[in-house]
């Protein structure tokens, strides 16, 4: 393991050349800012909420890589006073998805700091994040000398058809997609990198009926008390140190954990699918559009009647798909 995470690294430190800087303000990064890196493509109509949303939360500086846009988000972005950009046309498959340009953006300017990894349709939620910034959830698990914190891929969708209802811009997506399955999740347990894998929800029951299996992961490690010694292995699954994976209580209790409501099924949907089936930049030769894309034109509900309709986080704490562990 210690010898695959030196090629990880050098493989992050040989995709530096792969970024060109369109807006650095690294240098306004301050000791024990929370700081956010993504990566994306074509999401102009998300960013604004997206910003919004985890300024609210206390992020103090966003460090972005923009894969290729041609709808203005590149433009956007660059204007925006809180952001660093890096854009590249390079492969997004050839990255690791991503996964090596943030891994060398995480080592050059996250080390030491608090990082959080999310897409722009993913929302953080954690234990009193109604009531506390994200500041005091990380000086909480630096005093409790935790190093990283899971979140559970929550699949968020609306009670009709995905397309039946328009996304504006600077819109939250949960006045839309506001239903999620509290149930119909597998965990097992990874025995090389010791991390959980969980799948199930909406996608596995509308997309993958024939194979579960296939279905996308849900299980996420997106904010890590970052070191120069580590690295995503794949997305934010999981990572090397294995110890950073070992978020869960395997002795009958809880820890502390927290979701991302994921807010992918809204209109939007289609326009992507398409796009990235053309594409073919992701996983699997873009098996989980692929899916999105044959079953689309159907219009299909993911709603049914056993779907829950999201309120807050005690709710997600209640249905156990978080947890406020020993945090009160």
């Amino acid at each position: 393991m210690r010898l695959r995470r030196k090629k990880l690294r050098l493989r992050a430190f040989r995709k530096r050349r792969e970024l060109t800087p369109v807006a650095d303000r690294t240098k306004e990064i301050r000791e024990g800012d929370v700081l956010a890196f993504s990566t994306l493509r074509n999401e102009r109509v998300r960013l604004p909420y997206f910003l919004q949303y985890y300024r609210k939360q206390g992020i103090a500086q966003f460090l972005i890589v923009d894969n290729g846009s041609d709808d203005g988000s590149r433009e956007y972005l660059a204007d925006q006073p809180d952001v660093s950009l890096w854009h590249t046309d390079r492969s997004y498959r050839r990255a690791r998805y991503g996964v090596d340009w943030l891994n060398w953006l995480q080592w050059q300017h996250g080390h030491d700091h608090w990082t959080l990894v999310v897409d722009p349709d993913e929302f953080f939620v954690y234990p009193f994040c109604d009531t506390r910034p994200i500041r005091g959830l990380t000086d909480w698990l630096d005093a409790c000398s935790i190093r990283s914190f899971s979140a559970m891929l929550l699949d968020m969708y609306p009670k009709g058809p995905i397309d039946a209802e328009r996304y504006c811009e600077g819109q939250d997506p949960f006045e839309i997609a506001s239903w999620f399955d509290s149930g119909n999740y597998l965990i097992s347990r990874n025995p090389d990198y010791l991390n959980l894998w969980i799948q199930g929800g909406p996608r596995a029951r509308v997309f993958f009926p024939e194979d579960p299996m296939q279905a996308p992961s849900l299980n996420k490690i997106p904010l890590v008390r970052w070191h120069r010694d580590y690295v995503y292995v794949q997305s934010t699954h999981m990572l090397l140190p294995r110890g950073l994976n070992q978020v869960y209580d395997d002795a009958g209790g809880e820890k502390t954990s927290g979701a991302l409501l994921h807010a992918k099924f809204l209109d939007t949907l289609a326009g992507k699918a398409a796009e990235e089936l053309q594409r073919k930049e992701h996983f699997a030769g873009s098996r989980e559009y692929r899916a999105y894309h044959d079953h689309l034109s159907d219009r299909p509900v993911l709603w049914n009647k056993w779907s829950e309709r999201y309120i807050n986080w005690r709710q997600l704490e209640i249905l156990g798909l978080m947890s406020k562990g020993n945090w009160a």
